[in-house]
């Protein structure tokens, strides 16, 4: 059976004109049990956190409308997905281009996450394929994506834990 994941992200559309949405203790230790096991019965949840049933099910409504839970996913385990090779991939940018890299980047499905760094490179990528053969091609592709000037890439051998 599928596990499934809960994914939290924090609205951050135009920071300066979005105040973060502020969580309360109990928010945030919510948030935790959902992290750990979205399927958790609502009802389990309030007595974990010493609270009703239905207040439990309105913060959660609540964090769902604020932006604060942007959504639920599901996390197969190896025996539900195809084989696939997954490997990160530090991505030094044409400071004028950066925005330009990201855009290219967000239009190959091969690429599943994006982020901004600090330090000596500008962004990792995750990336996930099928063959070798596959992952070599695109991180050719990535290495000719227009405002990229430099990349370094490892296979990830094995995720050790997930949350």
């Amino acid at each position: 059976m599928p596990e499934l994941a809960f994914t939290a992200v924090e609205t951050q559309d135009n920071p300066s004109n979005r105040r973060k949405p502020e969580m309360r203790d109990a928010d945030a230790r919510l948030v935790t049990l959902l992290r750990a096991n979205a399927r958790e019965p609502t009802a389990s949840l309030a007595r974990k956190l010493g609270l009703a049933r239905s207040t439990v099910q309105e913060r959660i409504a609540r964090l769902e409308r604020d932006g604060v839970i942007k959504g639920y996913t599901v996390r197969l385990s190896d025996e539900g997905a195809p084989p696939a090779i997954r490997a990160v991939v530090m991505i030094s940018t044409d400071p004028k281009q950066a925005d330009r890299v990201s855009v290219e980047l967000k239009k190959m499905p091969e690429v599943r996450s994006l982020a901004a760094l600090s330090g000596s490179f500008d962004l990792i990528a995750t990336i996930e394929t099928e063959t070798p053969a596959r992952i070599d091609a695109l991180l050719d592709r990535i290495g000719r994506a227009p405002g990229v000037a430099r990349t370094v890439s490892s296979i990830i051998l094995s995720e050790k834990f997930n949350r």
